[in-house]
């Protein structure tokens, strides 16, 4: 059936040639105008898992809690201190700057200018909370009196370590966004981030204020602008690619016919896109150019058989035919191991993985009509002569001799050793890669490198302010309202504060129990002795209602009140030790009617997506592993081909992740598609060296010497795709993005050491199952490697 189906195929594509590459050019033509108008497309929302426990804490308290979407300004003198006219005038101006920002919630600005940032006072007239800046001073009427009050107001405030930093050279503007405007429409990170530069750093840094920005915003702003920068790199890596395949070929016309299809299916992909409504996420750039990457591959693939079929004296009608017949069955299997592998990223429930996935899964479906059909029928219109073939394979052969001596891997004893060695290798990297990390491991954004503007400015924050950049924020449920005349509550609260604070990478606690203690003190003459949460319903109401005109602490009913918990990072480590903290804390304490809920701040947000990535990597290996399975014992009818093909992948995908663990990469939403492909692609290697191995042994040929010639004549194609690819992805090392850098590092030694396994433990095992379990039928003929 399945045989009859390849040759209907293959009249109805060669049959036809004019029609198939005229509906070709024609949908390219169509693709190609969608495809100039996608644009990049980054939001908070996308990165938010959905259904998580943390993120329905977060959703549900969003408009009472911090924002975890916010961005920070500081303005930094480059001399002297923050306490002068001119520093607080250039404060003042960034805060009416920032206030004015699109999508920026005005309420939720805070800086020394704003009424929201006040002083609680003891004086005769008893207790007061006045604005650190009075309202009637304007930056005009700045004196060396009213500055020094208000220097004296910020230190009494408690606002030295979070508004002015420690050496009280800096002040900070913290601002929440909105992810949409008042008219519905999302907020343009790309855009806002040029408006940053324009309004804020461009505008207000000179030689006497340095502005340091950072957040998640600037963040994303800044890893596109990177992004922009894998053109260049893309660019480098297809003139490489192109001199290597011309190398590899003699010929301009098969240098141009791998690239080209490729590219075909580039501009499908994007096309597709747009039409679907999606953009390109920054952190999913480099997907696109890695499927173009695999089409490359199965494109030397054609090349290789194309040749030798030629150089048997076949037209090139013929020669193309064949090549379809021959490859449409292994190259289909290996594409739609790739599309599954991609498929399964869609269960990770985190929206920006899902358009990965879907863009990924669109890119290698394309793949199939590109590189499958597309290639070998345009091939079919192009004229060789038989001498063109027969140098182009003498240069094959010749460059094939030293693959006699890897071939040798097929006599049993050196299978052997090398399945032995195979197997110890594969110990060390599951022993190696056990406590392998998910999420990231670098402080500052792991996206961007350590010397880039934001990580810099992070560093420089972080170091000077109390109030760490990323926090935990920890809700204190009530099961009904109380009335805010529930004292247990505070004390519960206040003994989970305490605890907190001892955890390591918790820097400062600020909390509704900790608030009330502050008021308790100042509503009772600033006396140490008060500094206590009030055991008096009444009396701790009153203070309840005082703190509610705090942003961040409370709802208006006291049915909920927060901890934040500030880190000195957002470390996957961290993070972790912070969470296990807060969860055996919530089992080993309990109070009635009172619920400890996790999680929200952007440290919430983060802890979520770890959650749902470690959990989602298991289920989606197995899977793709399945769909292997599956495919490989449809086509071949043997479970020996399973063990041979899957084996190997398996070893491959232990050892990527011992090369994480070893530089430090850590497994995020940006690594783990990176590793469901290295699986797609090393299956590609094993699908093409085995569909020879059928061959031969449905000629009667013996294992050994099967498993020889596999090698000799798919080996040249094999390990020239694989180390063309590993070259041109190890450009990005170069990138301006760490991500890209460790993306390049990762794909390029994945597509190295796929290729070793495929051309050594794969034919080793092939020789020793044959042996272990010999064939009672001798494999059948089919169409797919009749050739």
């Amino acid at each position: 059936m399945l045989n009859r189906l390849v040759g209907k195929l293959e009249t109805v594509f060669f049959g036809h040639r004019a029609i198939t590459l005229g509906v070709i050019a024609v949908f390219t033509v169509v693709m190609a105008f969608f495809a100039l108008q996608l644009r990049m497309d980054a939001g908070f929302e996308k990165q938010i898992p959905i259904g998580h426990e943390y993120i329905k804490t977060f959703r549900q308290y969003r408009d009472v809690l911090f924002g975890a979407n916010r961005i920070t300004v500081v303005v930094k003198a480059r001399k002297g201190t923050i306490w002068s006219q001119e520093g607080l005038s250039r404060l003042y101006q960034v805060t009416q700057a920032v206030s004015y920002l699109p999508n920026v919630d005005r309420g939720g600005v805070q800086s020394l200018w704003t009424p929201n940032s006040f002083v609680n006072e003891i004086t005769e007239d008893g207790f007061r909370a006045d604005p650190l800046i009075d309202g009637t001073i304007t930056p005009e009427k700045l004196t060396t009196q009213n500055i020094e009050a208000i220097r004296q107001s910020t230190s009494v405030g408690g606002y030295v370590g979070v508004l002015v930093s420690r050496d009280q050279t800096s002040a900070m503007v913290t601002a929440e966004l909105n992810e949409r405007d008042a008219n519905g429409n999302a907020l343009d990170y790309v855009a806002f981030n040029r408006i940053l530069e324009e309004k804020l750093r461009k505008a207000y840094e000179d030689g006497n204020f340095q502005v340091q920005i950072i957040g998640f915003a600037k963040q994303v702003g800044d890893i596109a602008d990177g992004a922009s920068g894998v053109l260049v790199f893309c660019a480098l890596a297809l003139v490489l690619t192109a001199g290597a395949v011309y190398w590899y070929s003699q010929s301009l016309r098969f240098t141009i016919l791998p690239i080209a299809c490729s590219l075909t299916s580039l501009v499908w992909q994007f096309g597709t896109l747009r039409l679907l409504g999606f953009g390109l996420d920054p952190l999913g750039v480099l997907v696109p150019f890695l499927v173009f990457a695999i089409g490359v591959s199965h494109g030397i693939q054609q090349i290789n058989y194309i040749v030798r079929e030629l150089s048997h004296g076949r037209s090139s009608l013929e020669a193309a035919r064949h090549s379809f017949s021959g490859l449409l069955i292994p190259g289909t299997l290996a594409l739609v191991t790739a599309l599954v592998s991609f498929i399964t990223l869609l269960l990770i429930p985190i929206p920006m993985v899902r358009e990965l996935a879907i863009t990924a899964s669109l890119g290698v479906g394309y793949k199939i009509v590109t590189n499958l059909v597309m290639l070998p029928v345009v091939a079919s219109c192009l004229q060789f002569t038989k001498s063109y073939a027969d140098r182009a394979l003498a240069t094959r052969e010749r460059r094939a001799r030293w693959l006699r001596t890897l071939a040798r891997v097929a006599e049993p004893r050196n299978a052997v050793i090398t399945l032995a060695i195979t197997a110890v290798v594969f110990g060390i990297a599951v022993w190696q890669s056990r406590d392998r990390v998910v999420g990231t491991l670098q402080p500052g954004a792991p996206e961007l490198r350590a010397d880039s503007r934001f990580n810099q400015d992070a560093v420089a924050i972080a170091s000077s302010y109390d109030v760490g950049l990323d926090w935990l924020t920890v809700v204190f449920e009530a099961s009904k309202s109380s009335d805010c005349t529930d004292p247990r509550i505070g004390l519960f609260e206040d003994e989970f504060v305490s605890s907190m604070g001892r955890v390591p990478g918790v820097i400062s606690v600020g909390s509704y129990a900790q608030m009330l203690r502050t008021y308790s003190e100042g509503y009772n003459e600033g006396s140490p002795k008060m500094s206590v949460i009030p055991i008096d319903p009444t009396n701790y109401a009153a203070l309840s209602a005082e703190i509610n005109r705090v942003h961040g602490y409370m709802t208006k009913d006291c049915a909920m009140t927060a901890v934040h918990l500030f880190l000195a990072d957002h470390k996957a480590s961290t993070i972790n030790r912070v969470i296990d903290a807060v969860k055996a804390y919530r089992a080993a304490h309990r109070l009635d009617g009172l619920t400890i809920r996790l999680a929200a701040g952007n440290a919430g947000v983060l802890a979520a997506t770890n959650d749902e990535v470690a959990s989602s990597e298991l289920p989606m290996m197995l899977y793709v592993y399945a769909a292997i399975i599956v495919l490989v014992l449809l086509a071949y009818r043997d479970f020996r081909a399973m063990i041979a093909c899957c084996l190997p992948l398996t070893v491959a995908t232990f050892i990527g992740y011992w090369f994480m663990k070893e530089l430090q990469i850590g497994l995020t939403v940006a690594t783990l598609p990176v590793m469901v492909l290295a699986v797609g692609i090393g299956v590609d290697y094993a699908f093409y060296i085995y569909n020879r191995l059928q061959f031969h042994l449905a000629n009667d040929v013996p294992i050994v010497k099967a498993v020889e010639q596999s090698i000799l004549e798919v080996g040249v194609a094999t390990i020239f795709t694989a180390i063309t690819l590993a070259v041109g992805v190890a450009t990005w090392s170069f990138s301006a993005l760490k991500f890209q850098a460790d993306m390049g590092k990762l794909l390029a030694f994945m597509f190295i050491v796929n290729l070793v396994m495929a051309m050594t433990a794969l034919p080793a095992l092939a020789v020793l199952l044959a042996r272990l379990f010999p064939r009672r039928k001798a494999v059948r003929r089919s169409s797919f490697f009749s050739h």
